[in-house]
């Protein structure tokens, strides 16, 4: 019970950390390669809506690396982790920036997401390094498939938006191909699918929240 406890400490103590300390990019934003054009009411508002299913996808991202990370029992499985962990907090600077252009706001269930979402790391971290890879590789798997349709329904004038969700998505294919490559289990289709589920609900409700 402490254990569960003290996991729970140390991911209260990183996202108010987070929140305190606005992250910062490593590298520059992709969206500074190219203008956008002037987008009407309803082309930016759901732009916008777009962008901040993505960033909650990476503050969700950031929390279940930072789990996994801090149960992981290998050193080389923690490394892959906080070398993805830092791509995404990119992600996660790039997306704000995109919002704040958009004149929107980041989802007011950010908080929630991250909390599960640590949780989440920490439950498949302890399962093993093979599992806690094998999950980061299944879910990178669902990012991708989101990012691809955003790529597609992003109107058309906002070519800056792209450019961010065009890198993202090379990004997250390199995260789940890494994990596997660093022995995580490719999960079997029926836990895909229940995963699938769960991300539905994420980005339905961060769509407008």
């Amino acid at each position: 019970m402490s254990g569960i406890v003290d996991h729970l400490i140390v991911g209260a103590d990183r996202f108010l950390r987070k929140l305190a300390v606005a992250p910062q990019s490593n590298r520059p934003s992709p969206a500074s390669k190219v203008d956008s054009d002037e987008l009407s009411k309803a082309d930016r508002k759901h732009a916008a809506g777009l962008m901040r299913i993505n960033h909650t996808g990476e503050v969700c991202a950031q929390a279940l690396y930072e789990g996994q990370a801090f149960v992981a029992r290998a050193g080389e499985v923690r490394e892959v982790l906080l070398q993805s962990a830092a791509e995404e907090e990119d992600h996660l600077v790039w997306c704000s920036d995109r919002l704040k252009a958009l004149g929107a706001k980041e989802s007011k269930l950010n908080s929630v997401f991250y909390v599960s979402s640590y949780l989440m790391g920490v439950a498949t971290g302890a399962m093993g390094d093979k599992i806690s890879l094998g999950f980061v590789a299944a879910t990178e798997e669902q990012v991708c498939k989101h990012l691809k349709a955003h790529m597609d329904e992003l109107p058309r004038g906002d070519a800056q938006s792209l450019q961010v969700v065009t890198q993202m998505y090379d990004d997250e294919q390199a995260h789940g191909t890494r994990a596997l490559d660093a022995g995580g289990v490719n999960f079997p289709s029926p836990i895909k699918a229940g995963m699938t589920l769960l991300s539905k609900f994420m980005t339905s409700t961060t769509y407008r929240i």
